[in-house]
C-alpha cells in the first residue's frame, strides 16, 4: 500500500524523541497532512477525548508512537503507572482506529517484550516463549497486549494494523533525566556533567557487561515509513541495528565523544538488566531497509541535541563544546 503525499496523517506522541523523528521524515518526504497534539491538546488516557478527536480530525493513517517510557529504575518504583497509561493510550487509540475507519495504522513496541534469557539474536516467534526481565516487565506486558490488540482487530474486524518492534533507540529529544532515562542519555548526561564539573570518575551502573544493540531514532522512522507503505502481515516485525556491543564498550565510546578524561567506575551493586538484548532483523532486510547511521556518528548527533537542549541550558556557563572528530 503506498500513501498519497495529501493523506492525513496521525503522529500520537509527535514530540516525542520516536514521535518527532516520525514527523520529520514524513515532513522531508512531503506529506502534506500531518497531525500532531500535545498532550495538553489532547490525552490519550482519556476514551471520550480521543474518540472526539478521531471523530473530527479523521485521520487516514496512525502511528501510535505515544508511550510512557523509561529506564530500569524508573519500571522499578512506577510499575502501575507503566501498566496502566500505556495500556489506556493504546487501547484508546488502536479502538478508536477501528471505529472511525483508519486505513492503516502502525504500532510501535519494544524490544523488552522478549524473554530475559530468549535465544540471540531475537527472532519474533520467540515472543511469549519465557519470562520476562522484571525490571521493566510492566512495560513490556503492555506492549504485548498492544501487539495482540492490533492482530484482534485485525482478525476480528479486518483492520489493517502493524506492529513493529524496535530495538534500543537514541537521538534528538531524547529523556536526559537521571531518575526515568535509559543507558545511552545517561551516560551522555554523567559524563558530560562530570566533564564540566573537572570530575575525576563516574559512576557507572550495572558491571558494564551486558550487551546492547542501538538505533538512532531517524533510523526508526525511515523504517516506520518504508513499513507503512510496504508490509502488511499480521505478525509484528523487528527493527534493528543488526548488532551490538558491551555497556562499558558503549561508555568508552561516549567518553570519547564528550571528552572526558576522568575514570568509568562500575557499581555492581546496581542491576544490569537483561544480558543481552540483540534483535533478528532479517525480515525487514530482506525487505529492502537498512540503517544509515553507524553509532558513533548517531552520538555526537545525540550529544550536540543534549548540548542544545534544556538539560545542558540549566547550566550554559559550564557548557563546552564536544570533542572534535580524529
Amino acid at each position: 500500500m503506498k500513501i498519497d503525499k495529501s493523506a492525513r496523517i496521525f503522529v500520537a506522541g509527535h514530540r516525542g524523541m520516536v514521535g518527532s523523528a516520525i514527523w520529520r521524515e514524513l515532513q522531508r518526504q512531503g506529506y502534506a497532512h500531518l497531525i500532531g497534539k500535545s498532550r495538553s491538546e489532547l490525552d490519550l488516557c482519556d476514551t471520550v477525548s480521543v474518540q472526539e478527536f478521531f471523530e473530527k480530525e479523521r485521520p487516514q493513517f496512525v502511528f501510535v508512537a505515544a508511550a510512557k517510557v523509561g529506564g530500569i529504575r524508573a519500571n522499578d518504583t512506577q510499575p502501575a503507572n507503566f501498566l496502566h497509561e500505556n495500556l489506556q493510550i493504546q487501547s484508546n487509540v488502536i479502538h478508536s482506529a477501528h471505529l472511525f475507519g483508519v486505513t492503516k495504522l502502525l504500532f510501535l513496541g519494544s524490544s523488552c517484550i522478549y524473554p530475559k534469557l530468549a535465544p540471540q539474536p531475537m527472532k519474533e516467534e520467540y515472543l511469549l516463549s519465557g519470562p520476562l526481565e522484571p525490571t521493566n516487565q510492566w512495560y513490556a506486558v503492555a506492549k504485548i497486549a498492544g501487539i495482540k490488540l492490533c492482530e484482534a482487530y485485525r482478525r476480528q474486524h479486518g483492520c489493517n494494523f502493524i506492529s513493529v518492534m524496535p530495538t534500543n533507540l537514541y537521538g534528538p529529544k531524547d529523556n536526559y533525566d537521571l531518575e526515568t532515562s535509559h543507558v545511552l542519555p545517561a551516560l551522555i548526561r554523567k559524563l558530560h556533567e562530570a566533564k564540566t564539573a573537572d570530575s575525576s570518575k563516574v559512576i557507572c551502573w550495572g558491571s558494564g557487561t551486558p550487551r546492547r544493540e542501538l538505533l538512532y531514532a531517524d533510523d526508526l522512522a525511515r523504517a516506520c515509513l518504508f513499513l507503512l507503505n510496504e508490509y502488511d502481515e499480521e505478525r509484528f516485525i523487528n527493527v534493528g541495528f543488526g548488532s551490538d556491543l558491551t555497556i562499558r564498550e558503549l561508555a568508552e565510546i561516549v567518553q570519547r565523544v564528550v571528552g572526558f578524561c576522568g575514570e568509568l567506575v562500575w557499581d555492581v551493586s546496581k542491576p544490569d538488566g537483561s544480558p543481552r538484548k540483540l534483535m533478528d532483523s532479517s525480515r525487514i532486510f530482506a525487505l529492502g531497509w537498512r540503517p544509515e547511521v553507524d553509532l558513533e556518528a548517531g552520538i555526537r548527533l545525540a550529544y550536540q541535541d543534549f548540548l542544545n537542549g534544556p538539560w545542558a541550558r540549566e547550566n550554559k556557563q559550564k557548557i563546552q563544546k564536544p570533542a572534535q572528530m580524529a
